[in-house]
C-alpha cells in the first residue's frame, strides 16, 4: 500500500501543476511625462509588460512559485538583479537559469499575473521568448517580436 499511495501523492503532485493560458506580451515605451505608451521598435521599448491567466482545478490552495524565463534574441536566458534572478529545476530540462520569481497564491479560479521586466541594458531587435515554468514544468510560452524601427525599416 506504501508504494500505491507515493504513486498516488506523484500523480496528485503532476495533476496539480497549474496551466498558463492568454500570455501577452506588451513592449512600453515610458514617456518623459511618464506615460507609456506600446512600442514595438527595439530602442524605444523600455520594458516588457507580461501577463498571463493561471489556474488548476486540483490545485490545493497556498502560496506557489512560478518561474519567468526571458530569452532575447540572441538565445540567452536575461537576468534581472530587481527581479531576483537565479537558476531552478525541472522535471525535463536539469537546472534553469530564470529571471523572475513570482509568488502566486493559488486559488480555484482563473488567476491573472502581470509583471514589468527592465534589463539592465537595451533592448535588442529580435525576438524574446517568455517562457513560464511552475512545479517543475513548462507550462506556457509566449514570443514578441520588436522591429529595428527608423524610416526605412
Amino acid at each position: 500500500t506504501t508504494a500505491v499511495k507515493e504513486e498516488l501523492t506523484k500523480k496528485v503532485d503532476v495533476a496539480s501543476t497549474l496551466n498558463a493560458s492568454n500570455i501577452q506580451i506588451t513592449p512600453i515605451n515610458v514617456k518623459n511625462n511618464g506615460k507609456e505608451k506600446v512600442s514595438t521598435v527595439a530602442k524605444r521599448v523600455d520594458k516588457l509588460v507580461v501577463s498571463f491567466d493561471v489556474d488548476n482545478r486540483i490545485a490545493q490552495s497556498g502560496t506557489t512559485d512560478v518561474y519567468v524565463l526571458v530569452i532575447g534574441p540572441d538565445g540567452k536566458p536575461i537576468s534581472a538583479e530587481s527581479l531576483g534572478s537565479g537558476t531552478f529545476t525541472t522535471r525535463e530540462e536539469g537546472d534553469k537559469s530564470f529571471t523572475a520569481k513570482l509568488p502566486v497564491e493559488l486559488e480555484a479560479k482563473r488567476k491573472t499575473i502581470e509583471f514589468a521586466f527592465k534589463p539592465g541594458t537595451n533592448f535588442q531587435q529580435g525576438n524574446y521568448t517568455i517562457q513560464i515554468y511552475q512545479n517543475g514544468f513548462k507550462i506556457g510560452e509566449g514570443t514578441r517580436s520588436l522591429k529595428k524601427g527608423g524610416l526605412f525599416s
